[in-house]
Protein backbone atom coordinates (compact mmCIF):
# COMPACT_ATOMS: atom_id res chain seq x y z
CA UNK A 1 0.00 0.00 0.00
CA UNK A 2 1.27 3.46 -0.85
CA UNK A 3 2.09 5.65 2.08
CA UNK A 4 -0.53 8.47 2.10
CA UNK A 5 2.12 11.01 3.06
CA UNK A 6 4.77 9.71 0.71
CA UNK A 7 2.82 8.16 -2.21
CA UNK A 8 5.97 7.65 -4.25
CA UNK A 9 7.62 5.31 -1.72
CA UNK A 10 6.46 2.00 -3.24
CA UNK A 11 7.24 2.85 -6.86
CA UNK A 12 10.63 4.54 -6.98
CA UNK A 13 11.91 2.51 -9.91
CA UNK A 14 8.83 3.03 -12.09
CA UNK A 15 8.72 6.75 -11.28
CA UNK A 16 12.43 7.13 -12.03
CA UNK A 17 12.02 5.38 -15.40
CA UNK A 18 9.02 7.54 -16.41
CA UNK A 19 10.67 10.80 -15.33
CA UNK A 20 13.84 9.83 -17.21
CA UNK A 21 11.87 8.99 -20.37
CA UNK A 22 9.74 12.13 -20.32
CA UNK A 23 12.74 14.36 -19.59
CA UNK A 24 14.52 12.77 -22.53
CA UNK A 25 11.77 13.24 -25.10
CA UNK A 26 10.77 16.74 -23.97
CA UNK A 27 14.28 18.21 -24.16
CA UNK A 28 14.97 16.27 -27.39
CA UNK A 29 12.69 18.76 -29.13
CA UNK A 30 15.44 21.37 -28.95
CA UNK A 31 17.93 19.26 -30.87
CA UNK A 32 15.81 17.48 -33.46
CA UNK A 33 16.02 20.40 -35.92
CA UNK A 34 19.86 20.50 -35.94
CA UNK A 35 20.18 17.78 -38.64
CA UNK A 36 17.33 19.46 -40.53
CA UNK A 37 18.99 22.86 -41.02
CA UNK A 38 20.33 22.07 -44.50
CA UNK A 39 17.02 20.48 -45.47
CA UNK A 40 15.12 23.61 -44.35
CA UNK A 41 17.47 25.71 -46.51
CA UNK A 42 16.34 23.77 -49.59
CA UNK A 43 12.65 23.38 -48.71
CA UNK A 44 12.05 27.00 -47.68
CA UNK A 45 14.78 28.59 -49.83
CA UNK A 46 16.50 30.33 -46.91
CA UNK A 47 20.09 30.96 -45.74
CA UNK A 48 21.92 28.75 -43.25
CA UNK A 49 21.86 31.47 -40.60
CA UNK A 50 18.08 31.81 -40.94
CA UNK A 51 17.59 28.03 -40.81
CA UNK A 52 19.40 27.98 -37.46
CA UNK A 53 16.47 29.90 -35.96
CA UNK A 54 14.46 26.67 -36.10
CA UNK A 55 16.53 25.69 -33.07
CA UNK A 56 17.16 29.10 -31.50
CA UNK A 57 13.46 30.11 -31.53
CA UNK A 58 12.66 27.05 -29.43
CA UNK A 59 15.56 27.75 -27.06
CA UNK A 60 14.74 31.41 -26.44
CA UNK A 61 11.08 30.52 -25.77
CA UNK A 62 12.17 27.71 -23.46
CA UNK A 63 14.52 30.01 -21.56
CA UNK A 64 11.85 32.63 -20.96
CA UNK A 65 9.22 30.05 -20.06
CA UNK A 66 11.51 28.38 -17.51
CA UNK A 67 11.58 31.60 -15.46
CA UNK A 68 7.78 31.77 -15.32
CA UNK A 69 6.70 28.15 -15.09
CA UNK A 70 9.35 27.02 -12.61
CA UNK A 71 7.93 29.41 -10.05
CA UNK A 72 4.31 28.70 -10.95
CA UNK A 73 4.81 25.02 -10.17
CA UNK A 74 5.24 26.10 -6.52
CA UNK A 75 1.67 27.39 -6.59
CA UNK A 76 -0.12 24.85 -8.80
CA UNK A 77 1.93 21.69 -8.25
CA UNK A 78 4.75 19.93 -10.10
CA UNK A 79 2.65 17.15 -11.63
CA UNK A 80 -0.01 19.57 -12.93
CA UNK A 81 2.68 21.66 -14.60
CA UNK A 82 4.27 18.60 -16.22
CA UNK A 83 0.87 17.45 -17.53
CA UNK A 84 0.09 20.93 -18.86
CA UNK A 85 3.39 21.05 -20.76
CA UNK A 86 2.91 17.62 -22.30
CA UNK A 87 -0.68 18.49 -23.29
CA UNK A 88 0.47 21.57 -25.17
CA UNK A 89 3.34 19.64 -26.78
CA UNK A 90 0.93 16.90 -27.90
CA UNK A 91 -1.31 19.46 -29.62
CA UNK A 92 1.30 21.86 -31.07
CA UNK A 93 4.01 19.47 -32.31
CA UNK A 94 2.09 17.76 -35.18
CA UNK A 95 1.08 21.16 -36.59
CA UNK A 96 4.76 21.92 -37.33
CA UNK A 97 4.65 19.23 -40.02
CA UNK A 98 1.80 21.03 -41.82
CA UNK A 99 3.53 24.38 -42.41
CA UNK A 100 4.52 25.63 -45.86
CA UNK A 101 6.20 28.87 -44.81
CA UNK A 102 9.26 29.11 -42.59
CA UNK A 103 7.86 31.92 -40.43
CA UNK A 104 5.01 29.67 -39.32
CA UNK A 105 7.50 26.96 -38.44
CA UNK A 106 9.26 29.50 -36.19
CA UNK A 107 5.97 30.52 -34.55
CA UNK A 108 5.12 26.90 -33.76
CA UNK A 109 8.65 26.23 -32.50
CA UNK A 110 8.20 29.14 -30.07
CA UNK A 111 4.95 27.60 -28.82
CA UNK A 112 6.69 24.24 -28.56
CA UNK A 113 9.52 25.82 -26.56
CA UNK A 114 7.09 27.45 -24.13
CA UNK A 115 5.28 24.13 -23.67
CA UNK A 116 8.52 22.23 -23.10
CA UNK A 117 9.71 24.82 -20.55
CA UNK A 118 6.94 23.72 -18.16
CA UNK A 119 8.58 20.32 -17.72
CA UNK A 120 12.29 20.47 -16.68
CA UNK A 121 12.02 22.90 -13.71
CA UNK A 122 8.96 21.01 -12.48
CA UNK A 123 10.54 17.56 -12.79
CA UNK A 124 13.69 18.71 -10.95
CA UNK A 125 11.66 20.20 -8.10
CA UNK A 126 9.44 17.07 -8.05
CA UNK A 127 12.51 14.84 -7.71
CA UNK A 128 13.98 16.93 -4.89
CA UNK A 129 10.73 17.04 -2.93
CA UNK A 130 9.26 13.58 -3.48
CA UNK A 131 12.37 11.39 -3.29
CA UNK A 132 14.15 10.73 0.03
CA UNK A 133 17.65 12.12 0.44
CA UNK A 134 19.40 8.80 -0.12
CA UNK A 135 17.68 8.42 -3.51
CA UNK A 136 17.69 12.09 -4.51
CA UNK A 137 21.20 12.20 -5.96
CA UNK A 138 20.42 9.13 -8.07
CA UNK A 139 17.20 10.52 -9.56
CA UNK A 140 18.87 13.88 -10.25
CA UNK A 141 21.66 11.98 -12.00
CA UNK A 142 19.15 10.15 -14.20
CA UNK A 143 17.30 13.36 -15.06
CA UNK A 144 20.58 15.13 -15.86
CA UNK A 145 21.56 12.17 -18.04
CA UNK A 146 18.23 12.46 -19.87
CA UNK A 147 18.81 16.17 -20.50
CA UNK A 148 22.24 15.40 -21.93
CA UNK A 149 21.26 12.32 -23.93
CA UNK A 150 18.49 14.40 -25.49
CA UNK A 151 21.17 16.36 -27.32
CA UNK A 152 22.04 13.22 -29.28
CA UNK A 153 18.78 11.25 -29.19
CA UNK A 154 16.87 14.17 -30.70
CA UNK A 155 19.29 14.34 -33.61
CA UNK A 156 19.34 10.57 -34.12
CA UNK A 157 15.54 10.45 -34.09
CA UNK A 158 15.04 13.20 -36.69
CA UNK A 159 17.90 11.91 -38.86
CA UNK A 160 16.45 8.39 -38.85
CA UNK A 161 12.92 9.53 -39.71
CA UNK A 162 14.17 11.76 -42.54
CA UNK A 163 16.09 8.85 -44.08
CA UNK A 164 12.88 6.86 -44.57
CA UNK A 165 10.14 9.48 -44.56
CA UNK A 166 9.54 13.18 -45.07
CA UNK A 167 10.77 15.72 -42.49
CA UNK A 168 7.10 16.35 -41.63
CA UNK A 169 6.87 12.92 -40.02
CA UNK A 170 9.50 13.95 -37.47
CA UNK A 171 6.79 16.07 -35.86
CA UNK A 172 3.80 13.82 -36.59
CA UNK A 173 5.40 10.83 -34.85
CA UNK A 174 6.70 12.94 -31.97
CA UNK A 175 3.17 14.20 -31.31
CA UNK A 176 2.08 10.58 -30.73
CA UNK A 177 5.07 9.99 -28.45
CA UNK A 178 4.10 13.03 -26.38
CA UNK A 179 0.53 11.74 -26.06
CA UNK A 180 1.76 8.39 -24.70
CA UNK A 181 4.12 10.19 -22.30
CA UNK A 182 1.25 12.41 -21.13
CA UNK A 183 -0.71 9.27 -20.26
CA UNK A 184 2.25 7.84 -18.31
CA UNK A 185 2.68 11.01 -16.24
CA UNK A 186 -1.06 11.41 -15.60
CA UNK A 187 -1.71 7.79 -14.57
CA UNK A 188 1.56 6.39 -13.19
CA UNK A 189 3.21 9.31 -11.35
CA UNK A 190 1.99 9.99 -7.78
CA UNK A 191 0.61 13.43 -7.09
CA UNK A 192 3.03 15.77 -5.33
CA UNK A 193 2.29 17.64 -2.13
CA UNK A 194 1.20 21.02 -3.49
CA UNK A 195 2.61 24.00 -1.63
CA UNK A 196 0.46 27.06 -0.93
CA UNK A 197 3.06 29.82 -1.21
CA UNK A 198 2.37 33.31 -0.03
CA UNK A 199 1.99 36.23 -2.42
CA UNK A 200 0.29 36.66 -5.76
CA UNK A 201 0.62 35.12 -9.23
CA UNK A 202 3.82 37.08 -9.97
CA UNK A 203 5.53 36.43 -6.62
CA UNK A 204 7.69 33.57 -8.03
CA UNK A 205 9.18 35.97 -10.59
CA UNK A 206 9.91 38.53 -7.89
CA UNK A 207 11.78 35.92 -5.84
CA UNK A 208 14.25 35.38 -8.69
CA UNK A 209 15.95 38.64 -7.71
CA UNK A 210 16.80 37.06 -4.37
CA UNK A 211 19.15 34.53 -5.93
CA UNK A 212 21.57 37.32 -6.88
CA UNK A 213 21.91 38.18 -3.20
CA UNK A 214 23.25 34.70 -2.50
CA UNK A 215 27.03 34.73 -2.32
CA UNK A 216 28.71 32.87 -5.19
CA UNK A 217 25.45 31.70 -6.77
CA UNK A 218 25.52 34.14 -9.75
CA UNK A 219 28.92 32.72 -10.80
CA UNK A 220 27.26 29.35 -11.39
CA UNK A 221 25.08 30.81 -14.13
CA UNK A 222 28.11 31.81 -16.17
CA UNK A 223 28.95 28.11 -16.37
CA UNK A 224 25.30 27.22 -17.10
CA UNK A 225 25.24 29.26 -20.29
CA UNK A 226 28.74 28.27 -21.46
CA UNK A 227 27.99 24.54 -21.09
CA UNK A 228 25.12 24.69 -23.57
CA UNK A 229 26.75 27.23 -25.89
CA UNK A 230 29.51 24.67 -26.36
CA UNK A 231 27.25 21.59 -26.44
CA UNK A 232 24.72 22.88 -28.98
CA UNK A 233 27.45 24.75 -30.87
CA UNK A 234 29.41 21.51 -31.19
CA UNK A 235 26.45 19.57 -32.60
CA UNK A 236 25.58 22.45 -34.94
CA UNK A 237 29.14 22.29 -36.30
CA UNK A 238 29.93 18.59 -36.42
CA UNK A 239 27.36 17.68 -39.08
CA UNK A 240 28.67 20.05 -41.76
CA UNK A 241 32.26 19.27 -40.72
CA UNK A 242 31.77 15.53 -41.32
CA UNK A 243 29.97 16.11 -44.62
CA UNK A 244 32.72 18.44 -45.88
CA UNK A 245 35.37 17.35 -48.39
CA UNK A 246 37.72 16.40 -45.54
CA UNK A 247 35.56 13.42 -44.53
CA UNK A 248 32.74 13.30 -47.08
CA UNK A 249 30.48 11.18 -44.87
CA UNK A 250 26.91 10.31 -45.79
CA UNK A 251 23.86 11.22 -43.71
CA UNK A 252 23.73 7.68 -42.29
CA UNK A 253 27.43 7.68 -41.36
CA UNK A 254 27.11 11.05 -39.63
CA UNK A 255 24.19 9.61 -37.68
CA UNK A 256 26.46 6.93 -36.18
CA UNK A 257 29.13 9.47 -35.30
CA UNK A 258 26.55 11.52 -33.40
CA UNK A 259 25.35 8.39 -31.60
CA UNK A 260 28.87 7.63 -30.34
CA UNK A 261 28.70 10.67 -28.06
CA UNK A 262 26.13 8.88 -25.88
CA UNK A 263 28.98 6.72 -24.54
CA UNK A 264 30.50 9.68 -22.72
CA UNK A 265 27.18 10.60 -21.12
CA UNK A 266 26.91 7.38 -19.10
CA UNK A 267 29.15 8.98 -16.47
CA UNK A 268 26.31 11.29 -15.38
CA UNK A 269 24.37 8.86 -13.11
CA UNK A 270 27.58 8.23 -11.15
CA UNK A 271 28.24 11.92 -10.56
CA UNK A 272 26.73 11.73 -7.08
CA UNK A 273 29.41 9.26 -5.97
CA UNK A 274 32.15 11.42 -7.43
CA UNK A 275 30.78 14.49 -5.64
CA UNK A 276 30.61 12.60 -2.34
CA UNK A 277 34.22 11.43 -2.69
CA UNK A 278 35.96 14.45 -4.24
CA UNK A 279 33.67 17.42 -3.57
CA UNK A 280 31.30 19.22 -5.88
CA UNK A 281 33.67 21.98 -6.97
CA UNK A 282 36.44 19.53 -7.88
CA UNK A 283 34.07 17.39 -9.95
CA UNK A 284 32.73 20.49 -11.72
CA UNK A 285 36.23 21.76 -12.42
CA UNK A 286 37.42 18.40 -13.78
CA UNK A 287 34.34 18.11 -15.99
CA UNK A 288 34.95 21.55 -17.51
CA UNK A 289 38.61 20.76 -18.18
CA UNK A 290 37.78 17.39 -19.74
CA UNK A 291 35.11 18.92 -21.98
CA UNK A 292 37.36 21.81 -23.01
CA UNK A 293 40.30 19.56 -23.90
CA UNK A 294 38.11 17.07 -25.78
CA UNK A 295 36.50 19.83 -27.85
CA UNK A 296 39.82 21.56 -28.51
CA UNK A 297 41.21 18.31 -29.95
CA UNK A 298 38.21 17.49 -32.17
CA UNK A 299 39.37 19.50 -35.16
CA UNK A 300 43.14 19.13 -34.80
CA UNK A 301 43.53 15.91 -36.82
CA UNK A 302 41.50 14.73 -39.79
CA UNK A 303 41.28 11.16 -38.51
CA UNK A 304 37.78 9.81 -37.96
CA UNK A 305 38.65 7.48 -35.06
CA UNK A 306 40.44 10.34 -33.29
CA UNK A 307 37.44 12.62 -33.84
CA UNK A 308 35.08 10.04 -32.31
CA UNK A 309 37.36 9.58 -29.28
CA UNK A 310 37.70 13.30 -28.62
CA UNK A 311 33.96 13.87 -29.03
CA UNK A 312 33.33 11.16 -26.41
CA UNK A 313 35.79 12.90 -24.07
CA UNK A 314 33.94 16.17 -24.67
CA UNK A 315 30.48 14.74 -23.92
CA UNK A 316 31.84 12.89 -20.85
CA UNK A 317 33.16 16.20 -19.51
CA UNK A 318 29.80 17.89 -20.04
CA UNK A 319 28.05 14.92 -18.39
CA UNK A 320 30.35 15.22 -15.39
CA UNK A 321 30.02 18.99 -15.05
CA UNK A 322 26.25 19.43 -15.42
CA UNK A 323 24.97 17.33 -12.46
CA UNK A 324 27.75 18.76 -10.26
CA UNK A 325 26.66 22.27 -11.23
CA UNK A 326 23.05 21.35 -10.43
CA UNK A 327 24.09 20.08 -6.99
CA UNK A 328 26.18 23.20 -6.38
CA UNK A 329 23.29 25.52 -7.27
CA UNK A 330 20.95 23.60 -4.96
CA UNK A 331 23.46 23.92 -2.12
CA UNK A 332 24.12 27.63 -2.55
CA UNK A 333 20.47 28.58 -3.12
CA UNK A 334 19.08 27.13 0.11
CA UNK A 335 15.42 28.09 0.52
CA UNK A 336 15.42 29.71 -2.95
CA UNK A 337 16.26 26.42 -4.64
CA UNK A 338 13.16 26.37 -6.89
CA UNK A 339 13.86 29.88 -8.23
CA UNK A 340 17.57 29.15 -8.57
CA UNK A 341 16.90 25.99 -10.61
CA UNK A 342 14.47 27.90 -12.84
CA UNK A 343 17.11 30.53 -13.55
CA UNK A 344 19.65 27.76 -14.18
CA UNK A 345 17.35 26.33 -16.87
CA UNK A 346 16.91 29.85 -18.25
CA UNK A 347 20.68 30.31 -18.60
CA UNK A 348 21.17 26.81 -20.03
CA UNK A 349 18.77 27.52 -22.85
CA UNK A 350 20.03 31.03 -23.46
CA UNK A 351 23.29 29.21 -24.13
CA UNK A 352 21.47 26.67 -26.30
CA UNK A 353 19.95 29.56 -28.28
CA UNK A 354 23.30 31.24 -28.86
CA UNK A 355 25.16 28.01 -29.68
CA UNK A 356 23.94 27.50 -33.27
CA UNK A 357 23.98 31.23 -34.04
CA UNK A 358 27.61 31.57 -32.93
CA UNK A 359 28.79 28.34 -34.55
CA UNK A 360 27.15 28.96 -37.94
CA UNK A 361 28.53 32.49 -38.05
CA UNK A 362 32.04 31.21 -37.24
CA UNK A 363 31.78 28.38 -39.78
CA UNK A 364 30.80 30.82 -42.52
CA UNK A 365 33.58 33.29 -41.66
CA UNK A 366 36.47 31.22 -40.27
CA UNK A 367 35.76 27.52 -40.85
CA UNK A 368 35.00 24.44 -38.77
CA UNK A 369 38.27 24.02 -36.91
CA UNK A 370 38.32 27.63 -35.74
CA UNK A 371 34.73 27.17 -34.50
CA UNK A 372 35.72 24.13 -32.41
CA UNK A 373 38.64 26.07 -30.91
CA UNK A 374 36.49 29.08 -29.97
CA UNK A 375 33.91 26.86 -28.27
CA UNK A 376 36.67 24.97 -26.46
CA UNK A 377 38.25 28.26 -25.40
CA UNK A 378 34.99 29.33 -23.76
CA UNK A 379 34.88 26.07 -21.79
CA UNK A 380 38.48 26.36 -20.65
CA UNK A 381 37.98 30.00 -19.63
CA UNK A 382 35.02 28.90 -17.51
CA UNK A 383 37.34 26.71 -15.41
CA UNK A 384 38.41 29.81 -13.47
CA UNK A 385 34.83 30.45 -12.30
CA UNK A 386 34.76 27.74 -9.56
CA UNK A 387 37.65 29.52 -7.83
CA UNK A 388 35.27 32.43 -7.11
CA UNK A 389 32.63 30.13 -5.58
CA UNK A 390 32.73 29.72 -1.81
CA UNK A 391 30.99 26.91 0.03
CA UNK A 392 30.28 27.13 3.75
CA UNK A 393 30.55 23.37 4.00
CA UNK A 394 32.88 21.05 2.15
CA UNK A 395 30.19 18.50 1.42
CA UNK A 396 27.25 19.71 -0.62
CA UNK A 397 25.27 16.55 -0.06
CA UNK A 398 25.27 17.25 3.68
CA UNK A 399 23.98 20.74 3.02
CA UNK A 400 21.22 19.38 0.82
CA UNK A 401 20.27 16.87 3.52
CA UNK A 402 19.90 19.65 6.07
CA UNK A 403 17.94 21.87 3.73
CA UNK A 404 15.50 19.04 3.03
CA UNK A 405 15.18 17.46 6.46
CA UNK A 406 11.55 18.61 6.63
CA UNK A 407 10.71 16.55 3.55
CA UNK A 408 12.74 13.56 4.72
CA UNK A 409 10.71 13.00 7.87
CA UNK A 410 7.94 11.73 5.59
CA UNK A 411 10.14 9.11 4.00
Amino acid sequence: MINPVNPIASRYNLTTLILFWCSLIVVSSLYLTIPLFSLFEDVFQISSSKAAWAGSAFSFAFAGGALLFGGLSDRYGRKKMMISGLCLLTVSTPFIGTVHEFQWLIVLRVIQGLAASMFPPSVLAYAMEMFPTKKRVTILGFISTAFLMASIVGQIYSSTVVLGLSWKYVFYILGIVYFVSLFLIAVCIPKDITQKPEGNFFSPLKRIGGIFKKKSLPFCYIISSILFISLVGFFSTIGSYLSSSLFGLSHQEILWIRAAGIIGMFISPFDGRLVTKFGVKNVLWCGLIMAGIGLALVGTWGNLAFLILTSIIFTAGIAMALPALLSLIGTLAGELRASALSFHMFMLFIGASLGPIISIYLIDTEGHRFTFEVLAGLLLLSTVVPFFIRLERKEPITQINQNNQTNDKYH
